[in-house]
């Protein structure tokens, strides 16, 4: 398997938009999606003409329901929904949980009811905006995911009857995916994936934050190919499910349009691969400001892992993230 043919990398639109992410088909048009969690106005700053799909993030359980949190939510869903009459090919996706968002998700969908009642409200929400398709984001079906949210080793073959249930609700009218720990554990472990592909347009894989908040080791948050000292990767996400015979026209990877902050212990090694406590995240947009004006930042490029970072030897603090050469590189992947 050669990780060139399954994936490209995207652009971004919103400052506070999670990730982006992007789906390569054969010869066909690369697809191209977007989270966005912006609001109304923030939309009109960005050029949406390359996306196929942006996906709206988050919508929640209330009850058994698919929900709308706010007003506010609603207004961003209709201006969403809006583009398509400019922008034709465009679909417009409720993502549903987040990290965090999904406290109830085990429960709910524990039970036939709970997933019935789901399916249903979701096409329903999906006929009022007009929208064209649901993403779930439970973070994470039987493993440890958010702090103190149930998890339970049913919930893998609930997942797959949930994706039953809404595959029966939307027929082919509408477009089902999730969002996929992009890690081993989850992998191995969280879905029958066997069971579900066939029934899903794709899959988003979260290839990021595999160094993480809680992470006691520091690396790479979101890089290309795994190395000596860090298996997790894009690469090794796409070479694992390749080997469960998990489509690859069917797989998104994903990218970060924010930084991970660590302290570390130490200098060596430019403060990868060393013991580290993570300090903070750092939105795209504000990387001028917190860190490249900063001269103590020093740049560097993980030729391995094809993964850029800054280092502070001063401080001894590392930032990873993702930037333009390694967009780049990813989106050459496409084309």
């Amino acid at each position: 398997m050669n990780l060139s043919k399954v994936f490209l990398y995207t652009l971004l639109l919103t400052t506070f938009t999670i990730n982006a992410i992007a789906q390569t088909s054969g010869n066909k048009k690369c697809n191209v999606l977007a989270y966005y969690t912006g609001d109304t106005a923030e939309i009109d700053k960005y050029n949406v003409a390359g996306l196929t799909h942006i996906i709206f993030s988050f919508t929640h359980l209330q009850g058994n329901n698919l929900h709308v949190d706010k007003a506010k939510d609603t207004a961003t869903i209709q201006k969403l929904v809006s583009l398509k009459k400019k922008y034709p090919h465009l679909k417009i996706i409720f993502s549903m949980g987040g990290w965090g968002g999904c406290k109830e998700c085990s429960a709910v969908f524990n039970t036939e009811a709970g997933r019935k009642e789901f399916a249903a409200s979701s096409k329903q929400l999906l006929q009022y905006f007009d929208a064209d398709g649901l993403d779930l984001d439970w973070e994470y079906p039987t493993i440890a995911g958010f702090p103190g949210h149930q998890f339970l080793p049913e919930d893998k073959h609930n997942f797959t009857m949930l994706i039953q249930e809404l595959r029966k609700a939307f027929g082919t009218r509408y477009e089902l995916s999730f969002a996929a720990g992009g890690f081993t554990d989850y992998i191995l472990h969280s879905v029958e994936w066997d069971h579900i592909m066939p029934l899903l347009d794709r899959v988003n894989l979260m290839t990021y934050d595999l160094v993480h908040g809680f992470s006691t080791t520091s690396g790479h948050s979101t890089p290309l190919f795994s190395t000596p000292q860090q298996r997790e990767s894009g690469d090794n996400a796409v070479r694992m499910l390749d080997s469960m015979h998990v489509p690859l026209n069917k797989l998104v990877l994903g990218a970060a349009f924010y930084a991970r902050i660590f302290q570390v212990q130490d200098s060596l090694n430019n403060g990868l691969y060393r013991p580290c406590k993570f300090l903070r995240g750092v939105n795209y947009k504000d990387f001028d400001t917190q860190i490249l004006n900063d001269t103590n930042y020093h740049y560097h490029w993980d030729s391995v892992a094809h993964a850029p970072y800054f280092f502070n030897n001063k401080e001894d603090v590392l930032v990873t993230f993702d930037d333009k050469k390694i967009g780049s590189r990813k989106n050459a992947i496409c084309n």
